[in-house]
């Protein structure tokens, strides 16, 4: 049986397609941002991200807050993501900026427990791992993936939380594989139902969880889910931005 994360994996293996971007000097301007989409209509250029056997889908919607299209996630016992794929040099973008919202935390959540892996919010950033930084049967794995899918899929990621109870800045396993690793990016329920920016740097970030560079980013994700504690969320989620670098931002 495929385990959660893996089906999440091949979901973003599926949706994997080369993006071009486009922006200034500074500011990353990626296509298919919230605030350029028109609240009530389907989201455009993110793909579903689903996983095996969970037949309960977090709904993702566009609404108006502020003034400002953004996405809202209404998770019920449910999980399901959103990917758009995106190809990008971190290294001459290293900084990840966004806005987001949640309306409570997960009470059982628990970063150790696969019991207990559900966020009010989450976003994901998939790296293209390069082969000299695989092991051989990790190598020979995705070899056999490419040639049933045709593609290869991201080999790492990092995935931004919002916890209930660890520190924030705290780096986490996720409890289904080593290959991803959370960061608390807020935590508990101090701020729950108001707009938090968050800046992160990915480079310095992914360094400390894997111990290397990192490699070109793939994918960036977003998920609400209540699958695993049974519990309910609602999310919203501002534009994702990549800066050229973090000084006087």
């Amino acid at each position: 049986m495929i385990k959660r994360f893996a089906a999440g994996v091949l979901a973003l293996l599926a949706a994997w397609v080369t993006a071009g971007v486009a922006g200034t000097e500074r500011d990353l301007r990626l296509p298919n941002r919230f605030s350029d989409m028109i609240p009530g209509e389907s989201v455009t250029g993110w793909q579903p991200m689903t996983f095996e056997k969970i037949r309960a889908h977090t709904r993702y919607t566009l609404v108006k807050d502020q003034g400002r299209t953004v996405l809202r996630a209404d998770s019920n016992a449910s999980a399901s993501g959103l990917v758009n794929p995106v190809d990008i040099d971190p290294k001459a973008y290293p900084v990840l900026a966004w806005r987001w919202k949640v309306n409570r935390t997960i009470d059982k959540g628990d970063v150790t427990r696969k019991s207990g892996d559900d966020y009010a919010a989450r976003i994901y950033i998939t790296f293209a791992e390069a082969p000299e930084n695989l092991s051989f049967f990790e190598r020979a794995k995705l070899a056999a993936i490419r040639m049933v899918y045709g593609q290869t899929p991201p080999s790492a990621a990092l995935t931004y939380v919002w916890g209930n109870r660890v520190p924030v800045g705290s780096i986490h396993p996720n409890p289904y594989t080593r290959r991803v690793q959370m960061i608390a990016a807020d935590s508990g329920p101090a701020h729950v139902n108001q707009w938090r920016s968050v800046r992160r740097n990915i480079v310095e970030d992914f360094k400390r969880a894997f111990g290397r560079e990192p490699s070109r980013i793939s994918g960036i994700a977003v998920m609400t889910d209540g699958d695993n504690t049974g519990e309910s969320a609602t999310a919203w989620y501002g534009d994702i931005r990549f800066i050229a670098e973090s000084e006087n931002e």
